[in-house]
């Protein structure tokens, strides 16, 4: 698997976290990356730990969808060996699904999203080429 962009890659994230007067924080995400202009991202959240999350989640997601699209693979192109038989690859597969939600529990809350099709049919997925030996130990969320 070839790399499209393989020169070093370097710069620095700065994340500055403020407080408002309403209680909520807003999270400034400030880039200075080697690949691209600097950038900034702002997230707010009810927390600090909130507000990051947000702004990180959003950057992951950025970089998500700019890998997906350097590889520019044909959703439903199928390699075939020299025998006809298809080619199977490994693909990293990120699913990201965000929604508000209104309940009189966080348990109903979360079963009601988990039970709902929206979470496929409203949900991001990125699909992304990997050698079978990359070392990517899936998110498993621990529910407490």
């Amino acid at each position: 698997m070839t790399q499209p962009n393989s020169e070093p890659f370097s710069g620095t994230i700065a994340i500055t976290v403020q407080p408002q007067e309403n209680g909520q924080y807003i999270c400034h995400l400030s880039l200075s990356l080697s690949d691209r202009n600097s950038d900034e991202i702002r997230c707010c959240g009810m927390s600090r730990e909130h507000a990051i999350a947000m702004a990180l989640e959003k950057l992951a997601d950025d970089y998500r969808q700019r890998a997906e699209e350097l590889q520019n693979i044909d959703w439903d192109a199928v390699e075939r060996s020299e025998s006809g038989e298809p080619i199977l690859k490994h693909y990293h597969i990120v699913l990201h699904y965000e929604r508000i939600a209104e309940a009189k529990s966080k348990f109903e809350a979360r079963h009601d999203t988990l039970m709902g099709n929206t979470v496929v049919e409203n949900a991001r997925i990125a699909a992304i080429a990997i050698e079978p030996d990359l070392p990517i130990e899936p998110l498993v969320r621990q529910w407490d």
